[in-house]
């Protein structure tokens, strides 16, 4: 299969890595619009920026063309994945409207939106605005790009209305090492891989606190009901939140190391402001620039989140650390399965 990888930030990188390994069959150009950034990886066989040390399949071939010439070049091409981050997804979906192959993204968020776009969009319903004839879906799940560049145990969830995009992500993609399962609950597997990001920035802030692993537990264990009743009331089925792309993507996020939503809550806690924690990560946290837009969509849903709304307090500097915890606790006493936290 020729897979096209548009984007060479890390999650883009070890996926074209993992597709392009010997034995897979595969040919993979990764894409950058950089000219000289694509003939340093070419030379240097390796995304030193990214993912240092880490070498290139010889079959992986890095590339680049001019914007006004990327859907002519994506065309060629049985299967395109975007791996920019989610503010930059619409306008790669309007490059390539017109294109005749499938189409899979791996950012994760809500769209915060600019002048004259509405913020809260999720990637498919981007898609829909701006390129509805393509047939399109999501790839997503509990996943480090380190670890799947190192051929370490992954599994992941192809999502898509389209059951020709979910196969060919499945073969593009599966693997020895990375399994993935098909999942037609597109709206699902997106609300739970933006949700978790804005839960992780709250369960860091938790472990950098030092207030525990019964704290811990709690708030990932409410943070997924959250995130279960703002899906359901946006249209996905209960159960995917019990799978990869819900309980599996919000488990590793909220505790790994690894993960950059979980260091901003860290950083917050040592007494760093926003600004100094996003700039000390090198790398894009979708948690920080979605948590508005989920929250604004849940409360034009009439859903409670009390944990997400504590993050965007924080984010905002409306509270402290310390008093974005307190309110959480003292919310009064309900029934666990109350429809609010």
């Amino acid at each position: 299969m020729k897979i096209a990888v548009i984007g060479a930030g890390a999650w883009g990188t070890a996926l074209a890595i993992s597709a392009s390994r010997e034995g897979t069959g595969h040919h993979v150009q990764l894409w950058t619009r950089d000219p000289a950034a694509a003939k340093e990886l070419q030379s240097q066989r390796s995304n030193q920026r990214y993912l240092p040390g880490i070498l290139f399949p010889a079959s992986l071939q890095c590339v680049s063309t001019p914007v006004s010439e990327l859907a002519a070049w994506a065309q060629q091409h049985d299967l395109i994945v975007i791996g920019t981050p989610m503010s930059a997804l619409r306008s790669m979906l309007m490059t390539l409207k017109d294109v005749q192959v499938p189409v899979a993204w791996l950012c994760k968020g809500f769209e915060a939106g600019s002048q004259g776009v509405e913020s809260g969009a999720m990637p498919h319903e981007v898609c829909q605005q701006v390129a509805p004839q393509l047939q399109a879906g999501a790839l997503s799940g509990p996943s480090f790009a380190l670890e799947v560049a190192t051929a370490q145990p992954t599994a992941l969830v192809a999502a898509s209305a389209h059951p020709k995009v979910r196969q060919l992500l499945v073969d593009a993609f599966h693997s020895a090492s990375l399994r993935v399962y098909a999942n037609e609950d597109i709206v699902g597997v997106e609300v739970g891989g933006a949700v978790k990001n804005v839960l992780a920035i709250a369960t860091g802030l938790c472990d950098g606190l030092n207030l525990g692993l019964n704290a811990r537990a709690a708030l990932i264990t409410r943070g997924l009901s959250e995130m279960t009743r703002l899906g359901v009331a946006l249209g996905a089925k209960p159960e995917t939140f019990m799978g990869l792309s819900g309980l599996g993507d919000l488990v590793l996020t909220a505790t790994g190391d690894l993960s950059r939503n979980r260091k901003v809550g860290l950083l917050l806690a040592q007494g760093m402001d926003l600004q100094q924690a996003v700039q000390s990560l090198g790398h894009v946290a979708e948690g920080v620039y979605s948590a508005r837009t989920v929250v604004k969509r849940a409360m034009a849903l009439g859903v409670e989140m009390p944990i997400a709304q504590a993050v965007v307090a924080l984010l905002d500097g409306q509270l402290k650390p310390a008093e974005a915890v307190a309110a959480l606790m003292g919310r009064g006493a309900k029934g666990e399965a109350a429809s609010s936290s």
